[in-house]
């Protein structure tokens, strides 16, 4: 909201002066772009770096203004006051140019987040460019929202999709996201929720694990694809979760009815039901689904298919990182395209198949480029992503889904093993394991 007051003093002048400056600046940029018809001798002189230096000069120092924004904000008594010149507001903002139509002071009311960061805002308004930090993302794409900045609003958006991956002390992807939902951004949306299932395990030691909401905490346990240590690491967060959260009791059953039973041993199943507060509170909405996990690991796959529904998402593990899922394997030449490794896991998630191993040959096939990332690990047998050793406070990127164009290495049981197996592996056909796009042909 804005409250309009003041007049406007020697406009006629000043409207004047900054028009032939901004037909000056036209000129220029018509002038370098002149056709030299293939002339040698022609040559552009760019002093296009000393012309953003008179526009900030011409903003600090607020020479030939014709107009006042005084910011306020509850954070502070005194106001913060630009004077700013209309015609260049009015080019990139077209809420500005409507709030300075008829009058010259203007004042705004921000909160502190975004009145921290009006300088900035209005320094790009003026140079076309500004630099932000992880924290300044959320307040920046406000302020480009508000006024209308669409430039600005698609460079900050953008620059959040490619910056899920960085570190920080508290972790921010979680709060992008839930920001993406409230503003309707659909492709942030995505990004981050794709980059919390594929980073999960380093997601739920964070400090942003506690801040998740009900409606993304049940959208990442629907999926397959997170990548985590084992079930059990997962009902550990949901269970803390779920006790400082204390939520309505449908809620926390939905909540605990996500979890795959049939991927958690036994013998940990026991201790659960015998040590788990959260589990003992809500026993009556989950036992069925803790009865079928036993009969799930007591009975042969097979016998047990004949009862029971075994292509539901309950059956189907997610990318787990336990040893006895799969191994990973650290790739620190990309260059080369020979490697192979050899590796052992249970023929499947059931315990009736707990002493049967299978071997696994794995070997990259896709072609890779010449350039040298840092070493990534890929989980070879239970994981189909990337992964990357997390050591920071923060989530660490394993994979960053802002492009998704697999290369792949395949991951082939023996010839005397092969023929005839419905459920080779930890998860049945699961056989290729996608590489980061920078590492493929090409890229």
């Amino acid at each position: 909201m804005a409250r309009l007051t003041g007049t406007r003093p020697a406009a006629t002048r000043r409207w004047g002066s900054a028009a032939a400056f901004l037909l000056l600046l036209f000129t220029v940029q018509a002038a370098q772009k002149a056709d030299f018809s293939g002339d040698s001798t022609a040559a552009t002189i760019n002093h296009s770096l000393t012309l953003l230096q008179r526009l900030q000069e011409l903003l600090q120092n607020g020479n030939g203004s014709d107009s006042v924004l005084r910011v306020r904000s509850a954070a502070s008594d005194e106001p913060k006051v630009f004077h700013t010149h209309q015609l260049l507001l009015s080019l990139q903002s077209e809420v500005f140019e409507s709030l300075l139509r008829n009058q010259s002071v203007v004042t705004l009311y921000e909160p502190p987040e975004t009145a921290a960061l009006f300088e900035k805002f209005i320094r790009y308004l003026y140079c076309g460019g500004v630099s932000i930090l992880l924290h300044q993302a959320i307040p920046m794409h406000q302020l480009a929202s508000k006024y209308r900045v669409w430039g600005l609003q698609r460079g900050v958006a953008e620059y959040m999709r490619t910056h899920l991956a960085s570190e920080s002390s508290q972790g921010h992807v979680v709060g992008w996201y839930h920001y993406a939902v409230r503003v309707g951004d659909a492709a942030l949306q995505e990004s981050c929720l794709q980059f919390l299932a594929w980073n999960l395990s380093a997601v739920l030691g964070s400090a942003e694990w506690g801040s998740v909401s009900v409606e993304l905490l049940l959208l990442l346990l629907e999926r397959s694809d997170l990548v985590l240590h084992s079930e059990l690491e997962l009902y550990t967060a949901v269970e803390g979760w779920l006790s400082r959260r204390q939520p309505e009791a449908p809620v926390a059953e939905r909540v605990l009815r996500a979890i795959r039973y049939p991927m958690i041993a036994p013998s940990q199943l026991f201790r659960l039901q015998a040590q788990s507060a959260v589990l003992a509170r809500h026993r009556a909405a989950v036992q069925d689904l803790l009865f079928q996990a036993f009969q799930f690991h007591a009975a042969s796959p097979l016998h047990f298919a004949k009862y029971f529904d075994v292509n539901c998402s309950m059956f189907l593990p997610r990318n787990y990182l336990a040893p006895s899922w799969g191994s990973q394997w650290v790739i620190t030449n990309p260059a080369r395209d020979d490697r192979s490794t050899s590796f052992q896991t249970q023929l499947g998630p059931s315990s009736h198949d707990a002493g049967k191993r299978v071997t696994w040959n794995s070997a990259v096939l896709a072609a890779l480029a010449a350039r040298q990332p840092a070493p990534r690990l890929l989980g070879l047998g239970g994981g189909r992503h990337p992964a990357r050793a997390h050591r920071g406070r923060a989530p660490s990127p394993r994979h960053h889904p802002g492009h998704e164009q697999p290369r792949f290495c395949r991951c082939q049981l023996p010839e005397d093993r092969a023929g005839g197996r419905e459920a080779a592996g930890p998860r049945a056909g699961q056989t290729r394991l996608q590489l980061p796009p920078e590492l493929g042909r090409g890229r």
